[in-house]
């Protein structure tokens, strides 16, 4: 279970911490609004992570239960579909593009529920999950249920110490991306390492 868990962990907080709509959405409500609410705008978008984690836990579960064919064929496609983004990744720009102009002042409640709807209502984040989770699961004949929660657990809470880091730090955050420009072509480079090594290590 932990050799399974630690590549896990590593992996999830590389590409949690590797820039994106969501870590930068929290940066700016950081920047524009003050700590708190970009604290609570990370908290909105870490728990919608639970539903995509029920979908493809029982999702995911059922076909391994009945074939498991159709398993080593999720994550074949899984792995195909990782090196397709460690492609997409390849040829985007590594520049960080963000603006807290014109951010209007919410309430904490609405920063949370937006924040959940935005993670909710993307359906590659479930995509992801279903490519990312299988290969991590360390008994496939075990209940792959809680195995999932687990998995879907343990990357929430890394999403939470993350985005809660940026939400606190969202200044000087964006103060030290803005004076070193290589750390994005460095985290890009990383995210890249980490999909591509995911897609190795479900294939083999």
């Amino acid at each position: 279970m932990i050799d399974q868990l630690i590549p896990f962990l590593t992996a999830s907080a590389i590409l949690t911490i590797s820039p994106g709509p969501d870590i930068i959405y929290v940066m700016v409500q950081g920047i524009a609004n003050g700590k708190k609410h970009g604290f609570v705008t990370a908290l909105g978008l870490a728990t919608g992570i639970i539903v995509h984690t029920s979908l493809v836990a029982f999702g995911v579960s059922a076909i391994i239960k009945s074939s498991d064919s159709l398993f080593l064929i999720i994550k074949l496609l899984g792995a195909i579909y990782l090196l397709y983004l460690a492609w997409l990744v390849f040829k985007s720009d590594p520049k960080i593009a963000y603006s807290s102009k014109g951010i209007q002042k919410k309430s904490l409640l609405s920063l949370f529920k937006q924040g959940f709807i935005m993670n909710v209502l993307n359906p590659k984040v479930t995509i992801f999950f279903l490519a990312f989770f299988p290969g991590f699961l360390w008994d496939p004949e075990g209940n792959t249920v809680v195995q999932f929660y687990i998995l879907g657990l343990l990357f929430m809470g890394i999403t939470i110490l993350i985005f809660g880091i940026v939400a606190l730090l969202a200044g000087k955050t964006s103060t030290y991306l803005k004076k070193h420009t290589h750390s994005a072509l460095v985290l890009k480079w990383l995210q890249i390492v980490v999909f591509i090594g995911i897609a190795t290590f479900i294939l083999i």
